[in-house]
């Protein structure tokens, strides 16, 4: 390089001084820099023969200037990517593809835990109930409009309380004199046998099983001496002076006559009809 010429351009003597070619004409390094080096594509300014110079499809950088037009991370000896013709360094790359959450709208980049429902993204931690808003992880949840609950929340919120345990009632359930029960709670008041798709009455606002009601609750037919329980046959009752009686037990004691809607006399604790009474 120290060979006796002149610069192209400004014909100075370029003995002894430093110079290089350009197509193959000497040029002295103020020149070359003037007329001859490569923008900085982040800078603008010329490249001079001092500076180490980057290219990437057809664009030139200082060294110092290739950077990650995001975070500004020197990238001269890092991976990078392209996007948009603008350079960023992987992670930043990462952040602008990856989807946005939709609790904090910050990206979810690749790896992170995160949560996909009705079409929207979120981090675990921002994917929370709207009561206690406590992150909802991989337990069950429940919505109401664009509202989202974990199942505690929407049960002490939403759900029917059972007049029994008052614990929310989340599947199934009883609901008798409009008022919900558990199946498990809707028991006979006697023997606790649960009630739910059987036969049971109601006895001062007690419910009972039919075993139950004809043991302990029902009156005894003053006929055949069995419960009166209302089921079945014989639901019509006759009452007579603190006495009751199956509809088709309230007969004559001598003749057997029913006497249902019929005129009757009582001797003592027999019921007879009118003909058998004129008879005694």
């Amino acid at each position: 390089m120290a060979e006796s010429s002149h610069c192209f351009y400004c014909r100075d003597d370029l003995g002894g001084k430093r110079f290089v070619r350009n197509e193959g004409r000497p040029v002295c390094v103020r020149c070359h820099a003037k007329f001859c080096a490569n923008s900085c594509a982040e800078c603008h300014r010329p490249i001079g023969v001092e500076s180490k110079e980057l290219s990437h499809k057809g664009r030139h950088w200082h060294e110092d200037c290739f950077r990650c037009t995001k975070c500004y991370k020197p990238l001269a000896k890092e991976p990078f990517s392209t996007k948009d013709d603008r350079i960023m360094c992987g992670k930043c790359c990462s952040r602008e593809d990856a989807p946005r959450c939709h609790g904090c709208y910050k990206p979810i980049l690749p790896g992170t835990e995160s949560v996909e429902y009705k079409g929207n993204s979120w981090h675990d931690e921002c994917f929370t109930c709207c009561h206690c808003k406590r992150p909802i992880g991989s337990q069950s949840f429940l919505s109401k409009g664009s509202d989202v609950y974990c199942s505690p929340c929407h049960d002490r919120k939403f759900a029917k309380h059972c007049v029994s345990c008052k614990q929310a009632i989340t599947s199934g359930g009883v609901n008798y004199q409009e008022q919900p029960w558990h199946s498990h709670c809707f028991v006979c008041s006697s023997c606790s046998k649960p009630l739910a798709g059987t036969s049971f009455t109601n006895h001062q606002d007690q419910v009972f099983c039919v075993d139950c009601y004809k043991s302990s609750v029902a009156k005894k037919c003053g006929g055949c001496h069995n419960p009166i329980t209302g089921f079945g046959k014989g639901v019509n009752v006759v009452n007579y002076e603190g006495s009751s009686w199956h509809e088709y037990c309230f007969n004559c004691k001598r003749c057997s006559l029913s006497l249902s809607n019929k005129s009757f006399v009582a001797k003592g604790k027999d019921i007879l009809c009118a003909d058998c009474a004129d008879k005694q």
